[in-house]
């Protein structure tokens, strides 16, 4: 048994190293560029034209970046035996699979705010400049 629990703990760790070339690839990805991203649509702008373009511009991220969580996540799910073995051989693969996991769902979650954080904004905007328009439609009717 002892023998089987060690050929298992060696299958799993060249597991994760074929796993892990797709983990690298999507830390390096969100550190690079994504977090980056995010960063620049914190701040928008203050006209709903420029809202839309920016809203735009995060579509075609949000894409892109959503992708890039799949991928993190398919390669975390192949992981998931992980969590059966408790030995100091596999340990440090397992920190590292934990890093990778808190990484991804950071960036997953972050990813959603800024999501909805733009529609809502896009949605007030859009309901200020309807009552905008009212109210200078009722100012041309008073005024004729």
């Amino acid at each position: 048994m002892l023998s089987n629990k060690r050929i298992q703990e060696l299958e799993l760790v060249m597991d994760f190293e074929k796993v892990e070339e797709c983990f690298k690839e999507v830390s390096s990805w969100i550190e690079n560029v994504g977090r980056k991203r995010l960063k620049e649509t914190i701040n928008l702008d203050d006209s709903l034209e420029m809202l839309l373009q920016a809203q735009k511009q995060f579509r075609e991220f949000d894409l892109v970046a959503s992708e890039y969580c799949r991928r993190g996540q398919e390669a975390l799910k192949k992981m998931d035996r992980w969590e059966d073995f408790s030995s100091v051989d596999v340990h440090s693969y397992r920190v590292k699979l934990q890093t990778y996991r808190d990484q991804l769902e950071e960036f997953c979650t972050q990813l959603d705010e800024n999501r909805h954080q733009i529609c809502e904004t896009v949605r007030l905007y859009e309901f200020f400049d309807k009552v905008r328009q009212g109210i200078c439609c009722l100012e041309e009717g008073v005024k004729s």
